[in-house]
């Protein structure tokens, strides 16, 4: 059978039609997003939740009406869902259209969906392909092939996938953004000009902010509370770097930027020249940090990206990897590592059993390295064009 089971219609514009010719009740979804419900109240705001709506039309899709309107005020026994199912309150009439809309975040969330398989079907896949009499793992419990998917799945999407996820963010006042529910490693982060192109913030060596900041007396000796716990302050380390004007650092001031007299010495000398753009004499310095982009770094004790003041007020945009294993959505396999979650399964297995000889772990162990290293190739996405428009890029002169 086809791997498609949404029509065109259902794909592009998210909805399914029904021509009732027979009084039912029941109105089965063959969306390839599962339904979602959670009352048939519109004046409940846990109706927000719910990620479809329904319409009845009399007269053949010309005029549709919310189903909801056409019940009493009190909404009570309208419709209900289980596994893709509505079931209506009253049958509906015979010749009337019924209608499922996914509301547009379902559908944009549908959009792209065949390039990957999820893990359920991975699972399922293997059990019907390898496990058996006469097959490479005679019996094998449905749990451990869960386990050993799962921890694939976290392995390939840290280095192989690398299912990338971002967040557009404005920097605060405080200088300080939340690290993300499912973050697990930052891939980049840039700050968004006015045309909306971007520009890297790179992480600064400058300063790092402590794990603990615990209080001391004038001997220096750390206070304890009643508890005999250490109390915990507030870090001037994290203070200095946000009240910091990166400029002081990296030497570009302009006009109307003009540093401290301090400052002056140190980076325009005794003349003082510079009109018409920016001020100062960076000879010398070390280029990580000459950077009119700004700097960030990670607060681990308080789980946030800090960035300098120039990035105050910013849109950024973050970049990251989760392990793929966060929501029930994230846990689907690119089909171009398919084979490979395949090997990776066939390994772990083998490897852990015991009376396997080893030179059939090894086999396998190698065939799990040649699969995630075709899967890397595919994922990669390289293009023939795109490699020829960078070697042309190679032949000019770097002017600035």
């Amino acid at each position: 059978m086809g791997l498609l089971t949404e029509n065109n219609l259902q794909y592009y514009g998210g909805t399914q039609l029904f021509q009732q010719n027979n009084n039912t009740q029941n109105f089965v979804g063959t969306f390839d997003t599962a339904l979602v419900f959670t009352t048939n109240d519109p004046t409940n705001t846990a109706y927000s939740l719910n990620n479809c709506e329904l319409y009845q039309s009399a007269d053949f899709g010309v005029t549709w009406t919310a189903y909801n309107t056409l019940i009493n005020a009190a909404y009570t026994a309208t419709f209900n869902v289980l596994n893709n199912t509505i079931t209506t309150g009253t049958a509906i009439a015979n010749g009337t259209w019924f209608m499922i809309q996914l509301r547009q975040e379902a559908v944009d969330n549908n959009y792209g969906s065949y390039e990957y398989i999820s893990i359920n079907d991975v699972v399922n896949n293997y059990l019907v392909a390898y496990v058996g009499e006469g097959k490479l793992v005679p019996n094998v419990k449905r749990t451990d092939v869960i386990f050993h998917a799962k921890r694939g799945l976290q392995e390939f999407s840290l280095d192989t996938l690398k299912s990338i996820k971002s967040q557009e963010l404005s920097v605060p006042p405080s200088l300080a953004v939340t690290i993300p529910q499912d973050y697990v490693n930052y891939v980049k982060l840039s700050w968004i000009d006015q045309a909306g192109v971007k520009h890297t913030v790179y992480p600064t060596q400058l300063t790092s902010s402590p794990y603990k900041a615990p209080i001391q007396d004038q001997a220096g000796n750390i206070i304890q509370d009643n508890f005999e716990d250490n109390i915990d302050g507030t870090s001037q380390t994290n203070a200095r770097w946000a009240a910091n004007n990166p400029s002081n650092i990296t030497g570009l001031y302009g006009q109307n930027d003009l540093p401290s007299i301090a400052y002056m010495n140190d980076w325009w000398g005794e003349s003082g020249w510079g009109f018409g753009g920016y001020y100062g004499q960076r000879y010398g310095g070390d280029p990580v940090n000459m950077n009119v982009n700004g700097w960030f770094n990670i607060d681990e004790a308080q789980g946030t990206f800090n960035f300098s003041s120039d990035l105050a007020g910013k849109l950024i945009i973050l970049e990251y990897i989760s392990d793929g294993l966060a929501y029930d959505l994230d846990t689907k396999v690119p089909k171009m590592a398919e084979a490979a979650m395949y090997a990776h399964i066939n390994h772990a297995i083998l490897s852990t059993r015991v009376n396997i000889q080893e030179y059939i772990v090894q086999r396998y162990k190698q065939e799990r390295t040649a699969q995630l290293r075709n899967a890397k190739i595919r994922l990669s996405n390289i293009k023939a064009d795109e490699i020829i428009q960078v070697m042309r890029g190679k032949s000019k002169w770097i002017k600035h």
